[in-house]
């Protein structure tokens, strides 16, 4: 028996591996493809570009790892089956359930991985990420230079920092001529150097970072901090002034550390959601107490903590005979207590209902977390099934059951999490549901599995096609006959 797992289980690391590759680098490039406008023209070093690629990979293998084990399921048992390997294995009194036991193991197995990946590795890799993408967005390697206004121009030419001062009477956005330009360079600290020219173009390099300014009919103005009393002056015809690394600096660092519901472990989203259904049950409370507050002013009752209490008799004749404050100097007006009691319910309320679906929005992006790392368990049971039924089918059979089943689980997944999200759905039965849904399916299926080894069908495509209208025909074949009656 240790034999045929050992087998079975072999058959299944090659489908696995090449699926498991080829969707996470299909899944990778597009994610690149998405993130290439933000990357793209800014004078990146490939450093950054390559811990782009490493911190945006996590989340592509939260996606492909789970479709990789119903892809590999799928191929490896129609390719047994194909073969009357499992025919031969139930002939030799061996049940097919339990040849896939032990792939229900390794299921469980990748299961847990893949909650430890989700719930560790990926919330840190999308919290440095979003903070890489904040710091590349703020690093423009373009600039507006406006007229008649002191532009500060810092540059990173790698060996030190410089920074300039530019000033243009005119500028030409088409044509990048300045008239009447003015540059004090404060780049070097021994030296205050001062440059006038009646005109200039100006260009930028091809990756936009570098800054080349041909000046003019100009003078320059130095004066040497080194020398008191010096002083240089110097005519030109023509000058080029190349200010390498302009805006050119990425700063690390500045990012905030806040962390959104896809970069918090488990622990984190539930100290979260505590927090959140904490601070709403303040506001709840707050409700509560300005309610029994205005209507102690109102009627002139009083709250002892437990509940309301009428007010004393006579005291309330006291107020009338003058001996205590009269009565109706005591209450507030009926219009003005409303208008009050209104706007402070109304606002708690929204503070409340605001609290109470984000504390709904952690509780949803736990149960995810769980219910992706149970599918891998869900796509065994279901994608054996299929394939021992539909041995025939092959490439194409392995890619239509597969894209099928995603788009049932992704899609009930996205919907039940935007349902969730808005208060409409519990957050457990949304992200819980297409498990819900294909599991019993899958059950159904395996405990069905030894007769569908016995049968001499065909399993090919005509097959699968007649399965799947017969499937489609029957609950309107069964309202029909109910019509009929």
């Amino acid at each position: 028996m240790s034999i045929l797992v050992r087998y079975v289980i072999r058959s299944h690391v090659g489908p696995f591996v090449f699926s498991f590759t080829l969707l996470t680098g299909l899944l990778f490039l597009n994610t690149i493809a998405q993130r290439l406008d933000q990357l793209m023209g800014k004078g990146l070093p490939l450093s950054v570009l390559a811990e782009f690629a490493v911190l945006a990979l996590p989340h592509t293998v939260a996606l492909t790892l789970p479709m990789s084990v119903l892809v590999a399921v799928l191929f490896a048992f129609s390719d047994l089956t194909a073969e009357n390997e499992i025919t031969a294995m139930t002939s030799g009194g061996v049940n097919p359930v339990r040849i896939l036991l032990p792939l229900v193991g390794i299921g469980i197995i990748l299961a847990g991985v893949m909650f430890l990946f989700n719930d560790r590795v990926l919330p840190e890799a999308n919290h440095a990420l979003r903070k890489l993408l904040v710091e590349v967005n703020l690093k423009s390697p373009t600039f507006q230079l406006r007229e008649q206004v002191v532009n500060e121009v810092v540059a990173d030419a790698g060996d030190r920092r410089r920074v300039y001062f530019l000033e243009a009477v005119r500028i030409d956005p088409a044509s990048s001529v300045l008239e009447d330009v003015v540059i004090y360079d404060l780049s070097d600290p021994q030296a205050r150097r001062t440059t006038y020219a009646k005109r200039g173009n100006m260009a930028f390099s091809e990756t936009q970072t570098d800054l080349y300014l041909t000046l003019y009919d100009g003078i320059v103005l130095e004066v040497p901090s080194n020398r008191p009393g010096a002083f240089q002056r110097a005519e030109f015809r023509e000058q080029f002034l190349p200010i390498k690394g302009v805006s050119n600096l990425l700063e690390r660092g500045v990012a905030s550390d806040y962390r959104g519901d896809r970069e918090m472990s488990t622990q984190m989203l539930a100290d979260s959601a505590r927090a959140h259904e904490r601070a709403r049950a303040r506001y709840v409370e707050s409700t509560r107490r300005e309610s029994l507050h205005a209507v102690q002013r109102a009627l002139g009752w009083r709250y002892d903590g437990a509940s309301l209490v009428p007010p004393d008799p006579e005291a309330a004749v006291g107020a009338a005979e003058g001996d205590a404050p009269h009565l109706e100097e005591m209450l507030m007006g009926p219009d003005e207590l409303s208008e009050s009691l209104l706007m402070t319910t109304r606002a708690n309320a929204l503070q409340a209902e605001a609290l109470g679906l984000r504390a709904i929005e952690k509780r949803v992006e736990i149960h995810k977390k769980y219910s992706i790392a149970f599918a891998c368990i869900v796509f065994v049971l279901i994608g054996a099934p299929i394939a021992v039924r539909f041995p025939r089918g092959g490439v194409g059979m392995v890619i239509t059951v597969s894209v099928t089943i995603f788009a049932l689980f992704w899609v009930s997944l996205i919907g039940g999490e935007t349902l969730a999200d808005n208060g409409h759905v519990h957050p457990a039965l949304a992200m819980w549901l297409s498990n819900l849904l294909l599991l019993p399916l899958g059950i159904l299926l395996v405990a069905r599995i030894s007769r569908e080894v016995a049968t001499a069908r065909g399993g090919g495509w005509d097959d699968l096609l007649f399965t799947l209208s017969s499937g489609l025909k029957r609950p309107f074949q069964k309202l029909l006959n109910k019509a009929e009656e």
